[in-house]
């Protein structure tokens, strides 16, 4: 199959994963409660920042100081905890789809707490690897953004199916590294058609949705603009996740040999077909 061929399923596999999103509504509630969480996260780190500054603002400019970096790595850790967690749940419900069974909130949530173990292992690591990024930059100036700018475009890359990894083969955090790389390495077409794709959708549903939501708001008061445009990013950067990790989990079924009998049967032979 050649480059134009897979870009080509990227995009009819994205298309996919939202009618599935749309005849499982309530998996959404999954990326919902994600960013809720981080909404809460991000508020009791604000406030632990303050009180470590004095709760003066001008002191938390001030940086390399030892509170600081336990601040800065405990929120990266928490983030990718956050995110996997969620993400995880979504990756079950899916896979209960795809083999005509019906998607459950409570079950999902009961899978990723099964997987609380190497979820937190590989937040950890991930952690590591992202502060440890963060740090570089701060000290290297442009050249450590060039670096760090080079070395997270390869980490996405390669970390692409490490969230369905680790649901179902409960690999530690290195070899669920290995393991996401080598999948990446079979579908990389899709799946770069896939993210060219939902950054695409991403911006027509920002012109289509959130734009309209604000100006219609701001008609009636400017704090209602931004509270409706607010709420607009939200639920699109909600559903364009969801149908990602629909995506992913679609892509990573079909590689492992497991039935996708309901992810738009009409298609699933010609977008799944060898090289």
């Amino acid at each position: 199959m050649n480059i134009i061929s897979k870009l080509s399923n990227g995009w009819t596999l994205s298309v996919n994963s939202l009618k599935v999103l749309k005849e499982n509504k309530r998996l959404i509630i999954f990326p919902v409660l994600s960013g809720i969480s981080m909404i809460l996260i991000i508020g009791s780190f604000l406030v632990a920042v303050l009180s470590s500054a004095g709760w003066e603002i001008d002191n938390i400019g001030e940086e390399g100081t030892a509170v600081n970096y336990v601040i800065g790595f405990l929120f990266y850790l928490v983030n990718y905890f956050i995110v996997v967690f969620f993400n995880t749940a979504l990756i079950q419900c899916t896979g209960d789809y795809f083999n005509g069974e019906e998607p459950s909130v409570k079950k999902g949530l009961r899978f990723s707490l099964s997987r609380i173990g190497a979820i937190f292992t590989w937040s950890l690591f991930a952690a590591t690897i992202g502060f440890g990024l963060r740090i570089l930059q701060e000290n290297l100036g442009w050249l450590g953004r060039i670096i760090t700018g080079i070395i997270g475009i390869v980490w996405s890359i390669a970390t692409f199916f490490v969230v369905p990894v680790i649901a179902y083969e409960n690999l530690g955090p290195l070899q669920a590294f290995k393991r996401s790389a080598a999948l990446m390495k079979e579908k990389w077409g899709e799946s770069l058609g896939s993210t060219f794709s939902f950054g695409l959708l991403r911006l027509l549903a920002f012109f289509v949705i959130c734009l309209p939501l604000f100006f219609l708001g701001l008609i009636i008061h400017p704090l209602l603009g931004i509270a409706s445009g607010v709420l607009g990013v939200f639920l699109v950067m909600a559903i364009i996740s969801s149908a990602q990790t629909i995506f992913i989990s679609a892509v990573y079924h079909d590689l492992q040999g497991d039935p996708v009998k309901n992810f738009n049967e009409k298609f699933a032979e010609n977008l799944f077909s060898s090289k």
